[in-house]
């Protein structure tokens, strides 16, 4: 017994030392009139001790690839010394602030933010609820990615909830802490007085769902549907990463964007009371939920660390993003939650989407994934002559394709479950990073045991889809007149088998 005891301490000191290394970063969060849509921001700084210091704020927020200017909207910036002593400083670019600090043992930086874009990756504040994106709130001392932050808010009075990832501090009301910048950037925060739907554990992990101003509808019946999602988009990979899940629903506004451990998605849940909308809302829940898996952990290796100053760029949005669709619909199907003709109308309506823009003739997915900085999200779709795609428009069609490939290749012993495991195990739980272009292609084509540069060319040439040869490995047709997908009538017998074990 005292050898146990002896042991627990001496872990206790080890990580107290550990700790004992980071500067302290404290931040406190204010919005005594959130009707001014502005937060007030408090963040005390010990430790860093230097003759100069600077405070840097992103552009942009990972899981949304475009500039954001969230540095635009700080204003009153101030900085003192422990001794309450007014610092100098200056702007010395667009997100960073030069301090003076005269090698001062600690120093506290007040600054507001505006808070007006009701967006998943915007910063929001008015009269009846508060919603943080962390990059365009909290500022960190230049080459401090890596250090420890806690974060305390001050909700306004009357404000009684608070939806977010991030770890609380037992004792300490509103009070939170994060490993380091990128965690805490991943964060979203949602403030005020939300609903919690009835939660629920897979494998043991605890699974909320919490919303502001949701609208009349079962809510039995999302959590119990919810948990079927989550089972199966878990089961593909076959290890839940996170010690809890929480959706953050932010209300009627725009988009959703994956997190380590939670997602931010608009939401009313109106939706939820006819079935067409039911399943839309239910491909939403399941792809910002399978990013968790792909992009986060499964990455392009371009995707962490961050370049928080000018944005992160990779060829393979396609992949990150497109993939995920493939799979939203592929895990609502598993989930028991649509038929097998509702998840082919998915697809068919994808591959509709994509054949019909003239921008296929023009962009590769590896370019659009490139230059979604620029074109945005969905491409260009105001050009007079569209010659733009979006990631997410040839994905779904690429990751069936890829399947269907692997299915065939290795006679459906194999697939991109397998390979998504693989990625999964050897760059992220191995690694502990994500991987190139062409540790992709080599894992992919030593999975199916054959070259695949007929697959590949679809990623990075015009070249036309062959939808008549790898529809026909899984027994399906496609009328490209009018991009239907449907059965074969006579598909032979592994293609049966393909099809049967595909959609299970």
């Amino acid at each position: 017994m005292k050898k146990i005891v002896a042991l627990v301490f001496g872990s206790l000191l080890v990580v107290a030392v550990t700790y004992a290394q980071y500067p302290a970063l404290r931040f406190v969060v204010s919005m005594p009139e959130p009707s001014n849509n502005v937060y007030n921001i408090v963040f005390n700084c010990e430790g860093l001790k230097e003759d100069s210091l600077v405070f840097k704020m992103p552009v942009w927020t990972p899981g949304y690839y475009q500039v954001m200017n969230y540095p635009e909207q700080v204003s009153d910036f101030t900085a003192v010394n422990q001794k309450g002593e007014q610092l100098q400083w200056k702007k010395s670019s667009v997100n960073s602030w030069v301090v003076m600090a005269a090698n001062a043992t600690g120093i506290t930086i007040n600054y507001q933010v505006k808070a007006t874009r009701n967006f998943v990756a915007g910063n929001y504040l008015d009269s009846t609820r508060g919603y943080i994106s962390p990059a365009g709130l909290f500022m960190h001392p230049e080459g401090k990615i890596n250090t420890p932050v806690v974060v305390r808010l001050e909700p306004r009075a009357g404000w009684n909830s608070v939806a977010t990832g991030l770890e609380t501090i037992p004792g300490k009301a509103y009070t939170y802490r994060a490993k380091d910048y990128d965690v805490l950037y991943d964060s979203p925060i949602l403030i005020g007085n939300l609903e919690s739907f009835p939660a629920f554990k897979v494998k043991g992990v605890p699974h909320e769902f919490m919303a502001y101003k949701a609208a009349d509808f079962d809510r039995n019946q999302l959590m119990t549907d919810l948990q079927k999602i989550i089972v199966a988009a878990s089961g593909i990979i076959g290890d839940i990463p996170y010690n809890r899940y929480v959706f953050i629903g932010i209300g009627p506004g725009g988009g959703g964007i994956e997190h380590l451990n939670s997602s931010s998605v608009a939401f009313t849940g109106k939706e939820l009371n006819e079935r067409a909308g039911r399943i839309r809302i239910y491909n939403f829940l399941a792809h910002e939920y399978f990013h968790h898996y792909n992009v986060k952990r499964i990455r392009p290796i371009e995707l962490g660390p961050f370049d928080y100053d000018k944005g992160s760029r990779t060829r393979m949005l396609w992949l990150s993003e497109g993939l995920t669709v493939y799979y939203e619909y592929l895990v609502l199907r598993r989930a028991g939650l649509t038929t097998e003709d509702e998840m082919l109308q998915e697809f068919s309506k994808s591959i509709k989407n994509y054949e019909t823009k003239p921008g296929r003739q023009h962009q590769t997915p590896a370019d659009a994934s490139w230059n979604t900085w620029e074109d945005g999200p969905f491409g260009r779709t105001a050009d007079k002559l569209n010659k733009t795609i979006s990631p997410y428009d040839k994905g779904p069609l690429l990751g069936m394709l890829l399947d269907f490939r692997i299915r065939h290749d290795t006679k459906n012993k194999k697939s991109l479950d397998d390979l998504m495991r693989l990625l999964y195990q050897k760059y992220y739980k191995k690694l502990n990073r994500g991987f190139t272009e062409d540790e992709f292609r080599k894992d992919a084509e030593k999975l199916a045991g054959t070259n695949l540069q007929d697959f590949f060319d679809y990623i990075y040439t015009l070249k036309p889809v062959d939808y008549t040869t790898y529809f026909g490995y899984a027994g399906l047709s496609v009328d490209t007149s009018t991009y239907s997908i449907s059965r074969k009538t006579d598909p032979g017998q592994l293609p049966a088998a393909i099809l049967r074990d595909w959609m299970k």
